[in-house]
């Protein structure tokens, strides 16, 4: 379930450019590939979290390697922002349809707010849909 993105790591000058083909808008660099690749993450989320502000489209995730591998929380809230533009409803109506305030269904959309499973999955729920988990060798 989990989302992520293809990556290109590119030398330049002692360090490591990153961009994402994906999201032309993520650049960063990093000393050595780990870093490289955590600051690409940090990159990666603030790239989707303005494109969830501005009310974008997301981009599917991409395969390859190197890739930035999504938390499962920013995984989950991408996935439920992407269900309610496919469903072409309003926050206001999500909402109305949970019974909740603005500011508890905007905190559903804040990469940057540790939300709690249980308000995703009703969230997911007022949109007809449901979380499948699947738990793999890693």
């Amino acid at each position: 379930m989990t989302l992520s993105f293809k990556v290109t790591l590119t030398p330049d000058d002692g360090t490591l450019l990153v961009t994402c083909p994906a999201l032309p808008e993520v650049t960063s660099f990093g000393t050595s590939e780990d870093e490289a690749l955590s600051h690409a993450l940090d990159a990666i989320e603030e790239a989707l979290a303005a494109r969830i502000a501005d009310e974008e489209a997301i981009p599917a995730g991409s395969r390859g390697s190197p890739a930035v591998r999504l938390p499962a929380l920013t995984s989950l809230k991408v996935e439920l922002y992407r269900a309610l533009r496919s469903a072409g409803l309003t926050r206001a109506e999500l909402q109305r349809r949970l019974g909740w305030n603005r500011e508890s269904v905007d905190r559903l959309f804040r990469l940057d707010h540790k939300s709690r499973l249980e308000q995703i999955e009703a969230a997911f729920h007022a949109l007809g849909r449901e979380i499948d988990l699947r738990i793999r060798a890693a």
